[in-house]
């Protein structure tokens, strides 16, 4: 190991002291900031967690009121149907800092569910099918966000734990 050479002086010691006190309190900023991103993952990944039990149900109704309609309507009717409906374009995106870490948001103002067809000539299955599917690619597009921020915020964790243990070898040698 090579120790730097320094000359056993006052000045010399009160720059080592200041250097250590800075050392100390970016060492102590990198743990709280582990741990506040540490607290953010554990609650991204509960809400993952929900997200996903809710898609599962969801996407059950949605299968089976699609069969239901399927059997009451045809196969191609519903199918004409599906062909009407239009592209999903309520997604919009911002950016939240989580401690220096720019982590995406999805931003959405709430709107009623219209459905896009004449509802005269269909069956309540093909409605609540239409809603169910929809409401599914709502979930989706949220849990992908919650997934982004995840791998965004554990590489940060990855990161500040580096930084976080040079510092602490460094306070260790002075």
């Amino acid at each position: 190991m090579i120790f730097n050479q320094t000359i056993p002086t006052k000045g010399n010691l009160i720059n080592l002291k200041q250097q250590f006190k800075l050392a100390k309190q970016g060492h102590d900023l990198l743990e709280k900031k582990r741990n506040i991103i540490m607290k953010e993952l554990v609650d991204l990944i509960d809400q993952a967690k929900e997200i996903q039990e809710r898609i599962l149900t969801i996407f059950e109704k949605a299968y089976e009121s699609l069969q239901l309609a399927n059997l009451d309507l045809g196969i191609e009717n519903v199918e004409e149907y599906a062909n009407g409906v239009p592209e999903y374009d309520n997604l919009k995106i911002r950016f939240r800092s989580i401690m220096g870490v720019e982590v995406p948001e999805i931003y959405r103002e709430k709107q009623q569910i219209d459905i896009p067809y004449e509802i005269y000539r269909t069956d309540a299955a093909l409605d609540q099918a239409y809603i169910s599917f929809k409401t599914v690619l709502e979930l989706i597009t949220e849990a992908s966000m919650i997934e982004n921020k995840v791998y965004k915020l554990a590489f940060e964790v990855k990161k500040t734990k580096k930084e976080f243990l040079l510092l602490k070898t460094l306070l260790f040698l002075n």
